[in-house]
C-alpha cells in the first residue's frame, strides 16, 4: 500500500501516520517527492487499516499495490524518481550520458578518457576497478589502485564516478571512491550484495541479469529499496537469447514496460547489449527514443588494445560523433542532453 500525503503535511503528520501503521506490526518507508510525499507500507495489512488511514487529516489517498514489488511500483499519483549524483539529476526528463572505459588499465588511459568524455559532454564517468570474468585467468581489474585512478579523474574533470562492486565485503571501501555503485548482470540476484548496497547512502545502478524477467529484475531492485536506499536506477544491458550474431539481445521493449510499472529511472547500456562498437550509436539513439533516462557506454583511447571488451568500446572519435547525433534527436523529443559537468 502507498499512502499519499497532502501538501500541507508536516513532520508531525508523517510521524502520526507511521505510528498508526507500526501499531499493526507493519514497516514503512517515507519517500519524499518534489510535490508529494508518500509512505510505502510493507507487510500484509488488515482490511480496515486503509479506511482508517484515509480518515486521518493529512492523508490525501491510500493506494493498494498489487505488484509484489511495493517500493519500486509506479502509481498514478506517484512522481517518477529523480536521483541526485553530485550536481547531476538523473530522471528529470533530460538525457544523462555516462561514459568511460570498461576497465581501468593505467593512469594515462584513465586520464585521457576522462578528459575526452568530459569535454564531449558526458555527465558521469564509468570505469571498472573490479571485473567479474568468466575465466579465473582473465584480467580481474586493478582493485584499489583502479579506484584511486577513478577518484583522481573525478578531481581533474568534475565528473561523478560510477564503478562496479562485486562482493558485500567491498562495499565499505568502494563507497569511499565511487559516487554511484554498479551491480552487474552476474550479481543482479546476489541478495547479500543487494542488501549491503541498500544499507549505504550512495545511488545504485542495478543492471538486469542476463536471464532475468522484468518481474525478477524489479524484485532485485526491491531488495535495495527495502534495505533503506531509495536511490536506485535500472540498467537494461541485454539478455541472453538464442541469437548469436550479437553478444546479447538488447531488450528495448523493457523501457516502455518499466516506465509503466516503476517510478525508478531507466538507463540503457548499448555497449554490453550489442557487443559491437558499430551498433552502439543506433541502439543508443533508439534507447533515448524509447524513453530511457540515460545511456552508459564504453569508451577507450585505443579500443584495439583494450584489456577487456575492446570490440564494443567506442574510440574518442566515435564517442564525439555519438554525442553530436544524440543532441539534436534528444532536443527534438523535448528531452535535451543534461548540462555538462566536466571540463
Amino acid at each position: 500500500m502507498i499512502i499519499v500525503m497532502k501538501n500541507s503535511a508536516g513532520q508531525a503528520a508523517l510521524d502520526a501516520v507511521e505510528a498508526r501503521v507500526h501499531a499493526e506490526g507493519l514497516e514503512t518507508r517515507v519517500l519524499p517527492g518534489e510535490h508529494k510525499t508518500v509512505i510505502a507500507v510493507i507487510g500484509t495489512r488488515p482490511p480496515e487499516l486503509l479506511q482508517q488511514l484515509e480518515r486521518m487529516p493529512h492523508v490525501e489517498a491510500t493506494i493498494p499495490i498489487s505488484e509484489p514489488f511495493k517500493l519500486a511500483a509506479r502509481t498514478d499519483t506517484r512522481e517518477r524518481s529523480v536521483i541526485q549524483v553530485g550536481g547531476v539529476e538523473i530522471g528529470n526528463g533530460s538525457v544523462t550520458v555516462m561514459a568511460g572505459p570498461c576497465t581501468v588499465e593505467s593512469p594515462d588511459q584513465m586520464a585521457a578518457t576522462a578528459q575526452h568524455v568530459a569535454s564531449a559532454g558526458a555527465q558521469l564517468l564509468r570505469g571498472g576497478a573490479y571485473k567479474p570474468r568468466s575465466s579465473p585467468y582473465s584480467f580481474q581489474g586493478m582493485g584499489i589502485p583502479g579506484l584511486q585512478l577513478l577518484a583522481e579523474a573525478r578531481e581533474a574533470t568534475g565528473l561523478p564516478v560510477i564503478t562496479e562492486v562485486l562482493d558485500p565485503r567491498q562495499v565499505e571501501f568502494v563507497v569511499d571512491y565511487a559516487d554511484v555503485l554498479q551491480i552487474g548482470t552476474r550479481n543482479a540476484q546476489n541478495y547479500p550484495l543487494l542488501c549491503e548496497v541498500g544499507a549505504c547512502r550512495k545511488p545504485v545502478l542495478l543492471k538486469r541479469g542476463m536471464g532475468n524477467t522484468i518481474d525478477e529484475w524489479l524484485m532485485c531492485a526491491e531488495y535495495i529499496l527495502a534495505a533503506g536506499n531509495p536511490d536506485v536506477m535500472l540498467c537494461e544491458r541485454g539478455i541472453r537469447t538464442f541469437e548469436t550474431s550479437s553478444r546479447f539481445t538488447l531488450d528495448l521493449n523493457a523501457i516502455p514496460l518499466l516506465r509503466r510499472r516503476t517510478h525508478l529511472p531507466i538507463v540503457v547500456d548499448p555497449s554490453q547489449g550489442t557487443g559491437h562498437w558499430y551498433m552502439v550509436h543506433d541502439m543508443a539513439l533508439a534507447s533515448v527514443a524509447a524513453g530511457a533516462d540515460g545511456i552508459i557506454v564504453e569508451v577507450h583511447p585505443e579500443p584495439e588494445t583494450a584489456l577487456i571488451d575492446g570490440q564494443q568500446s567506442l574510440s574518442f572519435r566515435h564517442f564525439s560523433e555519438l554525442m553530436a547525433r544524440l543532441q539534436p534527436m534528444a532536443a527534438a523529443l523535448g528531452r535535451p542532453l543534461g548540462a555538462p559537468v566536466g571540463v
